[in-house]
């Protein structure tokens, strides 16, 4: 699988500095992204490779939010191999988002954790927080109480799943929740999964990543989320090689349907090269969500 041997290679070197850090800025012309806000970050040294918004500003970030879902699901150590339950419960009462996985589907929790990364699918993230000692109430001050510990003094957590607006999180925070994320390796795996069948309680479902980029070995990634409501516009983080260094990109509120992919690729170019990527090589692919 391409993505594990991105994380063979980027794994290396890469030490988790202590939640009190703080980020060396550098100021640089920007490489014409559409993304209202963006973030580059060096995931060793934190030097700060491209920005464009006060990275200290909270903002919706929609199913990015799943990261921080992951952790605390795996943090509480249940048994991934565990079956849990779909039930009405899970279904979205915010957005009115659907999903194949229709009440009465029994998978794993490793499944359900596995389509709430790769495929962002908000069923599996509420009822991966369900199934959680002491309820979702409980998993979302479990949330909470993580991103304190990671140091995201800008955010708040609702809902598992990020259906909420009020679920946000500053572009720094996002690097440390990425930053943390990119430590385990089942994160990274499901993460970066390009799709998987599931066998639901009306057949076997076919489902695929949201980001076209985990398609895509000219870029490779290393651990990926998207996110999408009305108000966090489409928003991407993702861990990919520059000049052979880890990096952390965090892009918010893109209009467009493929602009954060675009700007993905646009933002590796720039910073690899210094020049603007070509029009024919930005094009996103016209399956991503």
């Amino acid at each position: 699988m391409p993505a594990g041997r991105v994380v063979q290679r980027l794994i290396v070197g890469f030490a988790l500095i202590g939640i009190g850090f703080s980020f060396a800025y550098a100021t640089a012309p920007g490489p014409g992204l559409r993304s209202e806000a963006y973030l580059a970050v060096d995931a060793q040294s934190l030097a700060v490779l491209a920005q464009h918004g006060d990275p200290e500003v909270p903002r919706p970030i929609a199913s990015i939010t799943k990261l921080l879902t992951a952790l605390v699901v795996l943090e509480a150590k249940q048994p991934l191999q565990e079956l849990i339950t779909i039930t009405a419960e899970d279904y979205d009462r915010i957005k009115g988002t659907r999903s194949p996985l229709v009440a009465g589907t029994t998978l794993t929790r490793g499944d359900a954790l596995k389509l709430a990364l790769m495929a962002s699918d908000n069923r599996a993230a509420m009822a991966l927080a369900r199934h959680y000692p002491g309820g979702r109430a409980a998993f979302v001050r479990a949330m909470n109480v993580k991103a304190k510990m990671l140091g995201m003094r800008h955010s708040h957590f609702v809902d598992p799943a990020g259906l909420s607006p009020e679920n946000v999180a500053s572009m720094n925070d996002l690097v440390r929740l990425v930053r943390a994320a990119y430590q385990d390796p089942v994160i990274r795996d499901y993460s970066t999964e390009n799709e998987e069948l599931v066998r639901t309680h009306s057949g076997t479902v076919r489902f695929r990543s949201t980001n076209a980029l985990v398609r895509n070995d000219a870029m490779p990634i290393a651990l990926q989320k998207t996110g999408y409501t009305r108000e966090a516009g489409r928003c991407l983080v993702l861990v990919t090689p520059v000049k052979g260094r880890p990096t952390i990109f965090v892009l918010l509120n893109s209009q467009g349907k493929y602009t954060r992919v675009a700007d993905a690729k646009r933002l590796r170019h720039w910073l690899e090269t210094g020049k603007p990527l070509p029009a024919r090589a930005q094009r996103g692919n016209p399956r991503a969500g």
